[in-house]
């Protein structure tokens, strides 16, 4: 990769500033291969986040074997993420540059709103992660965790985390491929301690189709659903000739097998750590590692070195979350450069971590957060498949940054209706068919028809994904086919 980058402009390196935001990526600027872009993602899926994830899992009352077939199943969605990576080398711009075209330049912002706001979220989710890491080693140095040690640590976390995502994609990619070999190692140590201790329920455990329903719905959102708005944002940087199959692959590759192993790890550890604290299990209490030295299995000197490589890997995924951000920020429309974007993110990620560390419960922010990114990502990502399916898979990287009346896509006003609608139509169906039981109880019964008609079942995610990519492909579909095959019949030969 060195030779390709020797001609970049110097914001296009490594740990320096980088200049682009939602403009268009010229073809001299894309450094990036296949692998490369598979080696971010696997820096930021080698990651204790899914470690919780697995560990929140056996809350629902899975046996063993039975969380396991979910998680295999529930990292397939990153399949997802691969396909919505695709549109990038061809438009050479984000996810909501490229949103531009199925919902019209206007129409957009609304989305691009929903992904700002899903993207604060997961910041705030690994700052909270970050402080209750903190906390425990300042447990073990003597120290009280009293609120003033909370606020300087969420003050502290906010300052760092920055860092990354402020100076670029560049400098991303080359941590969070530098950070693999040793977050690796660190949970191949932590197997070893769950290998020797685990006490997992093999036995089924008679759990109902409803309850696997919402455990799958709960693992797929926080899989690659959660992370198929983020796709573009980085697979810009690949030359329009790079391989489908390649980039599908490799980010396959490099997502969905550490996260289904680290997956089963924290069911694994949830048998030795999280029993026997609190109402449910130490996983389910405002501080998920606080029962990691509870019982006595595992070292003293092995949590706080466990420890402190979370902090510096939750860093590393947050950034891909602020970068995310920053540019979404952009596509609302806010004059910001990217990284004028990050330091204002932060900012709000400061007061939002404040209230969530003093005010909530983590498994409840989750549970509520998870709620939110199927109600709107999964009708959102049917109907922008589909728009590039329809739209013979290329988009006019010109026109896409074009939002106003000059824009191809303009349509009617900025709005393009039928994704429109079928957006508002998928996330109705996604919401009615969300289990008030398990995901979302603070919606009453009479706001979830399908899932109560189910008994509880969680069918929210392929539901909405239908009913948003049918609704748009029935009434936007001839529209659009007739666009292609015109725009194809005038191409010069």
């Amino acid at each position: 990769m060195a030779d390709v980058l020797e001609g970049l402009p110097v914001s296009d390196l490594a740990f320096h500033v980088e200049l682009h935001g939602i403009d268009y990526i010229p073809l001299t600027e894309r450094w990036a291969t296949p692998r490369a872009i598979a080696a971010m993602w696997a820096g930021a899926s080698v990651n204790v986040e899914y470690l919780v994830y697995g560990a929140i899992l056996m809350t629902f009352g899975f046996s063993f074997p039975e969380a396991l077939v979910i998680i295999v199943l529930a990292n397939l969605s990153w399949l997802l993420v691969g396909l919505a990576s695709l549109q990038g080398p061809g438009a050479g711009t984000t996810v909501f540059g490229i949103n531009r075209a199925p919902f019209g330049p206007r129409g957009s912002k609304v989305l691009a709103l929903c992904n700002w706001v899903t993207m604060l979220g997961f910041e705030t989710e690994g700052l909270i992660l970050i402080v209750g890491a903190g906390l425990v080693l300042a447990a073990k140095a003597g120290v009280h965790p009293s609120p003033e040690v909370k606020g300087v640590l969420v003050v502290a976390a906010v300052g760092v985390q920055v860092v990354l995502p402020f100076l670029g994609h560049a400098t991303m990619v080359r941590v969070l491929r530098a950070l693999i070999i040793p977050f690796v190692a660190i949970y191949v140590a932590l197997a070893g301690f769950a290998v020797a201790h685990a006490h997992v329920p093999t036995a089924p455990s008679g759990s109902s189709w409803q309850l696997w329903s919402a455990g799958f719905a709960f693992a797929v959102a926080l899989a690659g659903l959660g992370w198929t708005e983020n796709g573009n944002d980085y697979s810009r940087y690949l030359p329009p000739t790079a391989s489908w199959r390649s980039v599908v692959g490799w980010i396959f590759v490099a997502t969905a097998l550490p996260e289904i192993a680290l997956m089963t790890l924290g069911a694994a550890v949830f048998s030795f750590v999280g029993t026997g604290v609190g109402t449910q299990n130490s996983w389910s209490l405002s501080n998920p590692f606080a029962g990691l030295s509870s019982h006595g299995v595992l070292p003293s000197w092995f949590v706080v070195t466990f420890l402190v490589f979370v902090i510096v890997q939750l860093f590393g995924i947050n950034s891909l979350d602020l970068y995310s951000s920053g540019v979404t920020l952009q596509a609302l429309g806010v004059r910001l450069r990217r990284y004028h974007a990050v330091l204002l993110d932060s900012g709000i990620c400061l007061v939002i971590t404040f209230y969530a560390v003093f005010n909530l419960h983590f498994s409840t922010l989750l549970r509520d957060f998870v709620a939110v990114v199927i109600v709107w990502i999964a009708p959102w990502c049917g109907i922008f498949l589909v728009d590039w399916m329809l739209r013979g898979r290329r988009y006019d990287p010109e026109g896409l940054q074009h939002t106003g009346p000059t824009s191809p896509y303009w349509s009617s006003g900025g709005l393009h209706w039928p994704a429109i609608c079928a957006q508002v139509l998928g996330s109705l169906a996604a919401l009615s068919a969300i289990s008030a039981t398990y995901l979302a109880p603070f919606l009453p019964s009479w706001a979830t028809p399908v899932s109560s008609q189910l008994g509880g079942a969680d069918v929210s995610i392929p539901l909405g994904l239908l009913v948003g990519a049918g609704t748009y492909a029935l009434v936007a579909g001839p529209a659009l086919r007739r666009s292609t095959r015109d725009r194809t019949a005038r191409a010069p030969i």
